[in-house]
């Protein structure tokens, strides 16, 4: 059967069913199913958190017995593996599932098209991928974890229309204004962890904590319960025990460069901290490898907070998939601090970007771009 008009728009409200798992499902994927029989959809449901009944087993118990013969709509590949929950290419053909749309094949080298196999292989009807842009678009974190071994790594900065994040006493309180700030926070609750330099969480006192009073999404209270991982690096473990950042119980990795020098600094911390050594080059730590260390540990979306030296060392190292900047309204002057630490001379070395999305975000504007690969 041929692609309608019909699939496009059942695909469409799969892909928005998707979007409602995008603070809650890591470190799975966002996924989202519509069972459509006679043109109209009988059941939906999506992947609401790790652990819990996959979008098409929802779907599938939403329809009942309406779901035999029906067409599924899922914005990816159904899963032929077991894992905290059964397959769910299973699932559809026990329920007896006529035709299935799916929007992109899963990445996940466990699947890998074997769920569309035995699909077919149950005689029913495959057809796809639709819409597959804006299902990749859903997952970046997921599908990088999958293919490449490394997370999805978002940079955000503020700045004033100068291009100054600080004055050069280091008081950046507040550059943007509080629309900007509240959706500072559906970046972290949407991310796995959150990485800083040791420099910016000395010089803030942050807690590098979703704030539900601050979080403008559904289920505020829910959401904020997960806390990304706070990933501070902390070559020399200058980070003192009375710091801010530890207040909170939530995880906390602190990365140090494994030298000698730091041996009596390994012990008496909080057991929410835990200590890594990850080796440095010319005296930083390898952003590489922490960032291979954080896919290991299931982190599909990470985001930098910090500092212009840090945040610079992740751009120089080609390592950002995306910056957002948000802009203030405001001038701090040539004295105060610039966005990124790069002491380029020449107009030939200067790092070009792609703005993808640019928005007014309260009196604020956000400013959202991807590296040139290109140039």
């Amino acid at each position: 059967m041929s692609i309608t008009p019909a699939d496009y728009r059942f695909m469409a409200q799969a892909l928005r069913l998707a979007e409602r798992g995008l603070y809650t499902t890591m470190p799975n994927p966002r996924v989202g199913c519509v069972l459509v029989k006679d043109r109209q959809v009988v059941g939906e449901g999506w992947h609401v958190r790790a652990g819990e009944g996959h979008a098409e087993v929802n779907a599938l118990l939403a329809a009942g017995n309406h779901a035999q013969g029906a067409t599924a709509y899922v914005t990816l590949e159904p899963c032929s593996h077991t894992g905290k929950t059964g397959p769910c290419s299973h699932a559809l053909v026990d329920a007896g599932i006529a035709r299935v749309v799916f929007a992109m094949e899963d990445p996940n080298p466990l699947v890998a098209g074997r769920g569309l196999d035995h699909l077919r292989e149950a005689g029913i009807e495959v057809d796809g991928p639709l819409l597959e842009e804006d299902a990749r678009a859903l997952n970046p974190g997921f599908i990088k974890r999958m293919e490449r071994k490394l997370p999805f790594v978002r940079c955000k900065m503020g700045m004033s229309l100068d291009g100054r994040t600080a004055m050069a006493s280091g008081e950046s309180q507040w550059v943007t204004g509080k629309k900007a700030r509240a959706d500072v926070q559906s970046l972290r609750a949407r991310t796995c962890a959150i990485i800083s330099g040791i420099d910016s969480v000395l010089l803030d006192n942050s807690s590098l904590t979703v704030r539900v009073d601050e979080l403008d999404v559904p289920d505020a209270q829910a959401v904020a319960a997960r806390q990304p991982l706070r990933v501070i690096v902390d070559s020399s473990l200058r980070l003192g025990r009375n710091a801010k950042i530890l207040a909170q119980e939530t995880p906390i990795l602190l990365v140090h460069n494994g030298r000698p020098e730091n041996t009596d600094k390994l012990d008496g911390w909080p057991k929410h901290v835990e200590l890594i050594a990850i080796p440095a080059n010319d005296g930083r730590i390898n952003l590489n490898a922490l960032l291979s260390e954080l896919a290991k540990r299931q982190c599909n979306e990470v985001l930098v907070e910090s500092g212009a030296t840090l945040a610079a060392s992740f751009l120089r190292r080609g390592l950002l998939d995306e910056v957002i900047i948000y802009m203030a309204p405001k001038l701090l002057g040539s004295n105060a601090r610039p966005l990124f630490d790069l002491p380029l001379n020449t107009m030939s070395s200067a790092l070009p970007l792609k703005i993808s999305d640019i928005r007014a975000v309260g009196t604020d504007w956000r400013i959202t771009a991807i590296p040139d690969t290109e140039y």
